[in-house]
């Protein structure tokens, strides 16, 4: 009987693009909260309140990648590297909460429409959607790689969105008057956002309860397994992942020692799981025919 590990590398930070993110949606978020004021556009505050939550959320991925890069210890033997789905999680739930507010604030104003000054939130939406589209350049391809970075990214994306439903809101307004659409642009940023949130929630959540991660198939790993010579049957199964893009598996096989010994079909199940489907933490246990171990009963 052996057990075999095999330990992925810690995914390197995405720290300089993080922070030049931070340091343009922060800078601008000022402004934009106080256009947003001086212009009496809830739009422009949907906007604003869009850029305050990115504005977190990019902080957030900065501090749950710092603690993420900590080393395990004898409390934490697998890391810190889950920090960064918590953080994943609180972006989203932030993210529904604000989507929230502008909903309800947009019914109010359609019930009392206040004044809008459109020119000045016209310049402010265009700079807004500039800072944007900077922002979302920095972190695109990090958001393939990190749910943590992802939530981050979506929030970016949702704000350039609503930058260009207050230009659009902006400029009808400038030449038809109608208040009332700045409110109606506001409820249509909050619309879009929800389900997005909730697919990045429901992300961060399957990770947290240690599902299988996406794009792997449990049925077809086993297979695989199964195929390896010397391996006649799998069972405790378990798949899930620590982080975005680190995932784990531990199993026990029954091998055929006549067909090769513990440790080349180790090797073989090793590579074959690291290979053709990125599983880099492995812990397996070997048995020999005959030999299952029963639960104990308490």
């Amino acid at each position: 009987m052996s057990a075999g590990h095999s330990h992925a590398t810690v995914r390197a930070g995405h720290e300089r693009k993080l922070w030049l993110a931070l340091g343009l949606t922060g800078s601008f978020m000022i402004a934009e909260v106080i256009g947003a004021f001086v212009t009496g556009s809830l739009a422009l505050l949907s906007d604003a309140a869009h850029m305050m939550t990115d504005t977190l959320a990019l902080a957030i991925s900065l501090v749950a990648i710092q603690v993420a890069k900590r080393a395990a210890d004898r409390k934490r033997t697998f890391g810190y590297a889950r920090f960064e789905i918590l953080a994943a999680a609180f972006n989203a739930l932030l993210l529904f909460v604000v989507a929230f507010y502008i909903l309800y604030e947009a019914y109010q104003r359609l019930r009392a429409p206040a004044e809008i000054q459109s020119t000045g939130m016209l310049v402010i939406a265009v700079l807004g959607l500039i800072v944007n589209l900077i922002s979302m350049r920095l972190l695109s391809a990090a958001s393939g790689e990190s749910l943590n970075v992802k939530g981050a990214y979506l929030e970016v994306w949702s704000d350039m969105l609503g930058s260009v439903g207050v230009i659009i809101a902006a400029v009808v307004i400038m030449f038809t008057g109608w208040g009332w659409v700045d409110s109606v642009v506001a409820a249509a940023i909050g619309f879009w956002v929800v389900p997005r949130t909730w697919t990045l929630l429901k992300a961060s959540m399957n990770v947290l309860l240690q599902g299988v991660p996406d794009g792997l198939d449990i049925d077809a790993i086993e297979q695989g397994i199964c195929a390896v010579p010397g391996v006649k049957e799998v069972h405790d199964l378990h798949i899930w992942a620590l982080t975005s893009g680190k995932n784990v598996l531990s199993s026990h096989l029954v091998v055929d020692l006549a067909l090769g010994t513990e440790q080349q079909i180790l090797a073989q199940v090793t590579e074959l799981l690291h290979e053709q489907f990125d599983i880099s933490h492995v812990t397996i246990q070997i048995e020999g025919e005959g030999f299952h171990q029963e639960p104990i009963a308490h």
